[in-house]
């Protein structure tokens, strides 16, 4: 029996019963050659291109996938700087978009930097100005009211993943207006690259509801809208209108919120997380992936999670997601909730979270009681939170260069042996402290992981690798688990269940070696692993309508899309 799929209106997959597949487009010639997911290039073999139209329109020289990458590596090298080198892997991803995945894949950790942090900051930045080819669905106060219209238009039939942003609090930069668009991009790449998910099931979204960037707003080649943000109800009316298509065009696609302002990405998480399946990355990935680190830590260590004191830098949606995952982390190993509480410490721009400040909702959970720090001073600032707190683990995410310095991260040594230090604010230049500065300041004992990548330090005659703590060991796997498992919702557990993976995973391949994160390149197979787990606790809650597969790890695996390319057939009359 033939099994016939719609991708998109130009081409459909076709596989008979044998298992052997093929792509049969709706166009050919020139046409053919512009569609950058059935453009083969050089590939097309010499009858496709006879059958397609495209004899003559070629080099002669028929090349394989691996010549074609290999072609093209040696282009990506000979780009002088890093935005260069990410303007030629965009190029490419809109040529050829399998020989682009196929690139990627194979130079994952060199080119990640590249297609996400640090570069894509820069990317975002300079959106406007480097802009050569659309990508993805941008919705404006413009055309928002048709949104239902724009989603049957768009040229893919099956959307499963959605990651959108209204580009308000981009990493470190914060609004960027329309530019933000390059992070949804950057992040489905990773999908695509890093966890098996075909290309043809994502979809990148702009929320563009303005900017309060007065140089945004007054340079002639912007090209996002020219007003100032939507706010409030307002907001809300624009992104209700977005859900609503969503669910009517493609109901079981799950939506990843990305670089919301800390205010709206707790208000709107809360809004739809039971509505569609959704999640916040900032939140719920900076979490899951901070538990996970710290739980490596503790291996290595030898030492309980519930012993374990916390100070946080960094009370916006990411601190504060990482609060949450952490005490529901200790809460796990047995202490209550209060318990868990008590041992997590957050710091914002104010100093110490306490409960006798004013503060937004999302923070009064993690407020600490003023009864409860006799002694301490009225603010307690970062030195002397670490101290009285008697911190044995201190996270950054307050986009802070130079927070950690030298008193801080020395009393952080003098508390325990081996003190966890997580410098994990993007991009490099917002880092807390740099991975050289915290190996010399305790002596080589410090248990280090980033945010964005740093080289290897040299120390004591020994070069210490740095390990990343990267969302993208998360997300990915997070995303496609709930994708493959058609879930309703995106729980807490399901969560949860990733950061407990991607523990496990360190711990079984790599502790043994000191670190508390996998190397880059190994980002697939974390991705498979996370993505079993998440799957498994859908099922467990019963979070997905559809039958258990017999053996979920053989049936993940065999879901993982792969760059290859197809024989193309061309198809006079659409199915």
């Amino acid at each position: 029996m033939t099994t016939t799929t719609r991708v998109s209106r130009y081409f459909a997959s076709e596989t008979d019963g044998a298992g052997h597949a093929c792509m049969k487009v709706f166009l050919d010639g020139v046409a053919l050659l512009r569609l950058p997911l059935t453009n083969k290039g050089t590939a097309f073999s010499y009858d496709e291109r006879t059958a397609l139209g495209l004899d003559g329109l070629l080099p002669p020289r028929v090349n394989s996938l691996a010549e074609q990458a290999e072609r093209a590596y040696r282009a990506f090298q000979l780009a002088p700087t890093a935005i260069d080198k990410y303007q030629f892997l965009r190029a490419l991803q809109e040529r050829q978009e399998v020989l682009f995945y196929a690139l990627l894949e194979r130079h994952l950790a060199e080119m990640m930097p590249i297609v996400y942090t640090p570069t894509v900051g820069e990317a975002v930045r300079r959106f406007s100005h480097l802009y050569q080819n659309a990508r993805g669905l941008s919705l404006s106060p413009l055309n928002i009211e048709r949104a239902p219209e724009l989603m049957t238009e768009y040229p893919l039939n099956d959307v499963r993943l959605i990651v959108a942003t209204d580009s308000s609090a981009i990493l470190g930069i914060g609004d960027q207006g329309y530019g933000g668009l390059a992070i949804p991009i950057g992040k489905l790449a990773l999908y695509t690259a890093g966890a098996g998910l075909a290309p043809f099931h994502t979809m990148p979204v702009a929320l563009d509801v303005g900017t309060d960037r007065a140089d945004l707003l007054e340079d002639p080649l912007y090209l996002g809208v020219r007003h100032g943000r939507l706010t409030g109800e307002r907001y809300l009316a624009f992104t209700d209108r977005f859900v609503a298509a969503v669910q009517t065009r493609w109901p079981r696609a799950v939506i990843q919120w990305e670089d919301l302002t800390r205010d709206t990405a707790f208000a709107v998480l809360e809004r739809y997380r039971r509505v569609v399946p959704s999640f916040n990355d900032d939140i719920q990935g900076t979490g899951a992936v901070s538990l996970a680190g710290l739980m490596a830590a503790c291996r290595l260590r030898g030492e309980p999670l519930a012993d374990q004191r916390i100070v946080i830098h960094g009370g916006g949606a990411a601190g504060m997601g990482v609060a949450w995952a952490l005490r529901e982390g200790l809460r796990r190993e047995g202490l209550s909730r209060e318990e868990a509480s008590e041992r997590i410490f957050v710091l914002d721009s104010h100093g110490l979270i306490t409960d006798d400040r004013a503060l937004e909702g999302y923070k009064r959970p993690f407020a600490h009681r003023r009864t409860g720090l006799a002694g301490w001073s009225t603010r307690p600032g970062l030195l002397e939170t670490v101290r009285r707190g008697r911190a044995t683990a201190l996270i950054g995410l307050s986009g802070r260069p130079g927070a950690f310095d030298c008193d801080v991260v020395r009393a952080m040594a003098e508390l325990s042996p081996r003190p966890v230090i997580f410098p994990m604010s993007n991009p490099t230049s917002s880092s807390e402290a740099t991975p050289a500065d915290l190996i010399e300041w305790t002596a080589g004992c410090a248990i280090v992981a980033t945010g964005s990548p740093f080289e290897p330090v040299a120390w004591s005659g020994r070069r210490l690798s740095v390990p990343q703590a990267n969302n993208a060991f998360v997300f990915p796997g997070l995303g496609h688990g709930a994708v493959l498992a058609g879930a309703r919702e995106i729980t807490d557990g399901m969560v949860l269940e990733a950061a407990y993976a991607l523990a496990e995973y360190t711990a079984d391949r790599h502790l043994a070696a000191a670190r508390v994160f996998p190397p880059i390149d190994e980002l697939r197979e974390v991705s498979r692993h996370v993505a079993t787990r998440v799957l498994r606790q859908a099922l467990l809650e019963g979070q997905t309508g559809s039958p258990p597969p017999h053996d979920l790890e053989s049936f993940v695996r065999e879901a993982f899309w792969r760059p290859e390319y197809l024989p193309v057939v061309r198809e006079t009359r659409p199915p």
